[in-house]
């Protein structure tokens, strides 16, 4: 019989839970259910998604209208990477429907992955609102534990939902922008930045608006995806204290990068703001009242997270916003604080597991320790997809294991049989340097003894500020020790001399600011992009390289 007693979400708490959770009683109940059955739960998805893909091309190609069991289905359709995907995507952003689903593709997201070309992937009105069930059960466990977030704003760095059209007249766009508007309206209104504001450009006026309207409210919560746009953002404000002083003082967007707005946009944006007091201070950790902080935390986001957590001070949380990309979401941080790993949203989509031993399971049959590669089949019809992400089972919550997000799957050093992940690198950093770096990445150099190389960008507060060759060589000897604790294949390989010791080569100060914005005029959603830990090519080395020289001539 199952537990009629909730797990993560009490009938009991502060107002504004009680409030909400009483408007998502039938998501929170569903919800309640699945972490005590699983395997019932995703069963019923199976079934629910197969009703929608039987009839489609993808689906009569695949025979599902055969398909009863989960066996069949794993018999039927094989598991595919984005590029087999493709010819069925191409199809869906010439304007066909009927492709991998009955239902009618609205839009088209625009994800641009790691370093690669962008992916655009369809959204159907059963996909957001699965997607959408998830993001409200993730706000009322962060209203659970932070009740003052509800007295002040919120502001999410996001792009556009719709930044253009596909060849067949669809929109395309962000995630992070359509789930922004696909909130309620009374969450809308606690966004104090005007959602045009988010389609400015160049990217630098982009983020001095932004911060111009967040620097006239009382922020309480701040949210993006990568920790690292928030250090960015703190440096800017350093960097800008004096233009946006002025333009608080006189109720204007018109120094700084502002001064370069077009007339007509900047009357629009100018009769939303008001005079307002200049803070004493334009640190970050200063400026509002905090509550929480949102972001990834794990993985590859792990360095850049504890230089925030390090930044904002033991009073302002940093949470962990779940397993989640524009496929769809797929964990969900439920437990007090948000720690202890995010509990598989099984409510949403079907969830398949590959282990080391190259087999699939399912979500029931996963165990604690377990490191395995995510496959979902979405709402959308997107049937056993393999993101190629990591994670680690860390626990249950009931009987649903409870991950955290590792890395890419395909993403490491491998010179030498090394297999160093980014998470590795990440945490390895993490241990080397207590200096504030702005960013570092990571590539291997081939030669007689092949070794690391680290371009590494030092938070230099002023330009008399000067680096010492000493305090780098014991960074790079600690960067050395720590990730020969994290990978026991790169110590063997260190201590037999097969692989040398890392070098360093320092980066202009500015260049990962520099690679931002060259990311974001290639067509990047500039929420999606993430600062490059590794560099696994030649291509994206030279991409640093030229924003290091673009930093330098700058």
């Amino acid at each position: 019989m199952l537990s009629t007693e909730p797990l993560v979400f009490p009938h009991t708490g502060n107002g504004p839970y009680r409030l909400i959770r009483g408007v998502r009683a039938k998501i929170v109940d569903e919800f309640e259910t699945s972490l005590v059955d699983p395997k019932g739960t995703q069963e019923r998805r199976f079934h629910s998604i197969m009703d929608r893909c039987r009839g489609s091309k993808f689906g009569s190609e695949h025979n599902l209208d055969k398909i009863r069991t989960l066996s069949d289905f794993r018999s039927a359709v094989p598991i595919r990477s984005h590029s087999d995907f493709l010819p069925y995507l191409d199809r869906v952003a010439q304007g066909d429907q009927g492709v991998l689903t009955q239902d009618s593709v609205s839009m088209l997201l625009e994800t641009s992955g790691t370093t690669g070309i962008p992916k655009h992937l369809p959204v159907t009105t059963p996909w957001a609102e699965r997607v959408g069930a998830a993001q409200a059960l993730w706000m009322l466990g962060l209203i659970r534990d932070h009740e003052p977030l509800a007295r002040g704003k919120a502001l999410s760095i996001v792009s556009l939902d719709t930044e253009r059209k596909s060849i067949g007249g669809l929109a395309i766009g962000s995630n992070t922008g359509r789930m922004l508007q696909a909130q309620p309206w009374w969450i809308r209104l606690r966004s104090p930045v005007p959602i045009s504001v988010f389609g400015l450009g160049p990217l630098d006026v982009r983020q001095y608006v932004i911060l111009r309207f967040a620097l006239g409210v009382s922020l309480t919560s701040i949210t993006t995806a990568n920790p690292s746009t928030l250090l960015l953002y703190a440096r800017r404000l350093r960097e800008w204290a004096d233009d946006l002083g002025r333009d608080l003082a006189d109720g204007t967007l018109r120094h700084g990068p502002a001064a370069a707005l077009p007339a007509s946009v900047r009357r629009k944006l100018e009769f939303r703001l008001r005079r307002c007091r200049v803070p004493d201070s334009f640190e970050l950790s200063q400026l509002w009242p905090l509550s929480v902080v949102n972001c990834w935390k794990s993985g590859p986001a792990a360095f850049f997270a504890r230089r925030l957590e390090a930044m904002l001070g033991p009073s302002v949380p940093v949470r962990e916003v779940g397993v989640t990309a524009s496929e769809g979401y797929f964990a969900i941080p439920v437990l007090p604080g948000g720690e202890g790993g995010s509990a598989l949203w099984t409510c949403g989509h079907l969830l398949e597991f590959v282990g080391r031993d190259n087999q699939p399971r399912w979500a029931w049959e996963l165990e604690p320790g377990e490191v395995v590669r995510l496959v979902v089949s979405t709402t959308a019809g997107l049937l056993r997809y393999d993101l190629d992400d990591l994670v680690e089972v860390v626990g249950k919550v009931g009987e649903t294991p409870l991950v955290r997000f590792v890395g890419k799957g395909g993403r490491y050093l491998n010179v030498v049989g090394e297999r160093v992940t980014e998470a590795q690198v990440a945490q390895a950093m993490v241990q080397a340097s207590e200096r504030h770096l702005v960013g570092f990445t990571v590539r291997s150099v081939l030669e007689e003894v092949p070794y690391y190389e680290l371009g590494i960008e030092p938070y230099v507060p002023n330009a008399n500020a000067g680096i010492e060759a000493s305090e780098w060589a014991s960074v790079l000897k600690e960067f050395d020790k720590a990730l020969c604790q994290e990978n026991v294949e790169y110590a063997g390989r260190r201590k037999s001399g097969r692989l040398g010791p890392p070098q360093m080569r320092q980066l202009a100060p500015g260049t990962y600011r520099c690679y931002r914005m060259a990311r974001a005029e290639m067509g990047a959603p500039d929420s999606q992009i993430k600062d490059p830990i590794m560099a696994l090519n030649a291509g994206e080395w030279d991409a640093v390289l030229r924003a290091n020289q673009s930093a330098g001539v700058a």
